[in-house]
């Protein structure tokens, strides 16, 4: 019977790994979530929602031929690294039209292998197969787990740029769906952005609306967490600044500001849009 796409497990995000000896840790890569199902040499390689993206990954299709299994399903992520050896979001998508021979499978977990449904074993037993039969070297790699504790860990990933961490733990099972089994915590960054207005209402938080550099598409809002101090000053360049809403935004709590201020916001690495954002502080373009 020919092998169908399993629905991935989801992980839970949090703040912080958890600590214990029930986990493992491993780096959360920066790309697209993947799996690779294997039929007796056809091979075919499927998007996180069960879209069969074969076509669109010729060069990983050919090097999972190679693999020595007669089946298989196997979980993981496709990425591209940049010049710093971390996974590039935002490269990933040039690479997939442009460069396929840029393009890496990380392998992390084991579903399927020669006629053996795995979901049922524990993640520790369903790894151990999985590394056994990745060769080293090549462009499907397998994902090795991080020592140490999970804060040490976290730790580590944050000082070299990286995503997050996916803490697992040992003893669990492969369900489909959101789980706590599996843990995800995300680091964070600091990036510049256009300000595009200020939402106030009353009783509720501020809001700094941000918008890409260069191009201006709105990309989410911050929380504004400035002291008081700061938050006068805002205020103040903001009605000095006083603009109109760009095009197709209506947002009628917002003072809109003309272009030129410029926000450092704090958030979560490897999202394409503004997640858990806070505005840390704020500076007027040079030249305006």
């Amino acid at each position: 019977m020919r092998l169908k796409f399993v629905p991935p497990l989801m992980p839970t995000l949090v703040d912080r790994p958890p600590e214990g000896d029930g986990w493992i840790h491993e780096v959360k890569f920066d790309g697209y979530r993947s799996q690779i199902v294997i039929d007796d040499g056809n091979v075919r390689i499927f998007t996180r929602r069960g879209l069969d993206w074969t076509a669109k990954y010729r060069d990983l299709v050919e090097i999972a031929k190679g693999l020595n299994v007669q089946n298989a399903i196997i979980d993981g992520e496709i990425i591209v690294l940049n010049d710093a050896g971390v996974s590039d979001f935002a490269e990933l998508r040039k690479a997939i039209t442009r460069r396929q021979h840029d393009l890496y499978f990380v392998a992390f977990d084991l579903l399927h292998l020669n006629g053996h449904d795995l979901r049922d074993i524990s993640l520790e037993d369903r790894r151990e197969v999985l590394q056994a039969m990745i060769p080293a070297g090549e462009r499907i790699q397998f994902s090795e787990a991080l020592p140490g504790t999970g804060a040490a860990v976290f730790h580590l990933v944050e000082q070299a740029g990286l995503e997050g961490v996916v803490s697992k733990r040992k003893d669990s099972k492969y369900r489909s769906g959101p789980s706590t089994n599996w843990l995800k915590a995300k680091c964070y960054t600091i990036d510049e952005y256009e300000l595009l207005g200020v939402e106030r209402e009353p009783g509720k938080p501020a809001f700094a609306l941000m918008a890409e550099r260069g191009t201006g598409r709105y990309i989410g809002s911050a929380f504004i967490t400035l002291n008081r101090e700061m938050r006068e000053r805002l205020w103040k360049r903001v009605q000095e600044h006083a603009g109109t809403a760009p095009k197709g935004m209506k947002r009628p709590a917002t003072q809109w500001v003309k272009p030129g201020l410029i926000g450092r916001v704090k958030h979560l690495r490897g999202e394409q849009d503004l997640r858990h954002a806070s505005l840390q502080n704020f500076r007027e373009e040079e030249g305006t």
